[in-house]
C-alpha cells in the first residue's frame, strides 16, 4: 500500500527502535519522513531509510525539550519536505530506581521527555496543521505505564500518564477541526530500551541473567511473545490513515494482550 504518498510525516525518536519501525513503514508507503532524535546518527539513519524505500527523507538531531529547536526542526521539515500531515511523538527515555534513590534528575529528565517533549513537538505541529489548513494527525506514544504504574518506575509512569491527559485534552480541543490526537501504549517489545529494562530490573529484582527476566515476564503475555516495532507502527498507520479519521482521543495498547483496558 502507499496510503501516504504525497505527505509528509515528522518522527521524533525515530532513528532507532519504535521509532525507527515507524518511520521505516510510513515510508515504505510513500511518506515523505523526516526522522528527529537527539543521537547524532540521526541523519545517516534517515538516509538509510529513505534509500530503502525510495521516497525522500531527512535526519533532524533534536532535543525535544528545547522549544525553539524544536519549532526550527519543524520549520526545516516544512521548508523542504512540505507541510506536514502526520506528526509522531515518539521520543522518550526511562530510568529505573529505588524510590530512596530516584533524584530529582532523573525525575525531570523523564517528565521532559517524556512529557514536556510531546507537548512541544504536538504545540508546533498544531500550528503548522492550522497554517496549512491541514486535518492533521497527531499520535503519541505512550506506554502500559500509562495504564499502571510499575515498581522503581514511579517518575516514568507518571510521565507516560501525563501523555495520555495531554492527548485527550488536545483531541477534545482539535476534533472540531478535524485534527486527530491519539496515544498508543506498547507493551514489551524487542528493542534496545526492553534490553536496558531486563539488564537493570533484573538485578534489582533478583539474581537474573541477561534476556532471563523479559523471559519470565514474557510468559505472562497472553501470546506468549514479545512485540516487534513493525507491529507497533501498524498501529501508527492506521491511527495516521483516513481508514481512522473518526477515531480522536484514545488509547490503545499494544502489547499482545498484557494489559485488557
Amino acid at each position: 500500500m502507499r496510503r501516504f504518498e504525497g505527505q509528509t510525516v515528522f518522527v521524533t525518536g525515530g532513528n532507532k527502535g519504535i521509532g525507527r519501525g515507524i518511520a521505516s513503514r510510513f515510508a515504505s508507503e510513500g511518506a515523505r519522513v523526516a526522522v528527529a532524535a537527539i543521537e547524532t546518527d540521526t541523519p545517516d539513519v534517515a538516509a538509510a531509510l529513505g534509500a530503502e524505500a525510495g521516497t525522500q527523507t531527512l535526519g533532524i538531531c533534536l532535543d525535544v525539550t528545547d522549544a525553539k529547536a524544536v519549532a526550527a526542526a519543524y520549520a526545516e521539515v516544512e521548508a523542504r519536505l512540505g507541510a506536514i500531515s502526520v506528526s509522531v511523538q515518539n521520543a522518550g527515555v526511562i530510568t529505573i530506581a529505588k524510590i530512596e534513590d530516584l533524584t530529582e534528575s532523573e525525575w525531570d529528565l523523564n517528565l521532559d521527555v517524556n512529557t514536556k517533549g510531546v507537548f512541544l513537538c504536538c504545540q508546533e505541529a498544531v500550528r503548522r496543521f492550522r497554517a496549512s489548513g491541514r486535518r492533521g494527525r497527531l499520535i503519541n506514544t505512550a506506554s502500559g505505564q500509562a495504564r499502571q504504574g510499575f515498581i522503581y518506575t514511579p517518575h516514568y509512569a507518571a510521565s507516560k500518564f501525563g501523555v495520555v491527559g495531554l492527548t485527550q485534552s488536545l483531541a477534545k480541543e482539535l476534533a472540531p477541526e478535524g485534527i486527530t490526537a491519539n496515544a498508543i501504549c506498547p507493551g514489551i517489545i524487542h528493542t534496545d530500551m526492553w534490553d536496558y529494562n531486563d539488564r537493570v530490573w533484573g538485578k534489582m529484582l533478583g539474581d537474573y541473567g541477561p534476556g532471563e527476566l523479559m523471559k519470565s515476564w514474557v510468559e505472562g503475555i497472553p501470546m506468549k511473545r514479545a512485540g516487534t516495532p513493525a507491529e507497533v507502527a501498524g498501529l501508527v498507520t492506521f491511527l495516521a490513515s483516513d481508514d481512522a479519521a473518526y477515531i480522536t482521543g484514545q488509547t490503545i495498547n499494544v502489547d499482545g494482550g498484557l494489559i485488557m483496558s
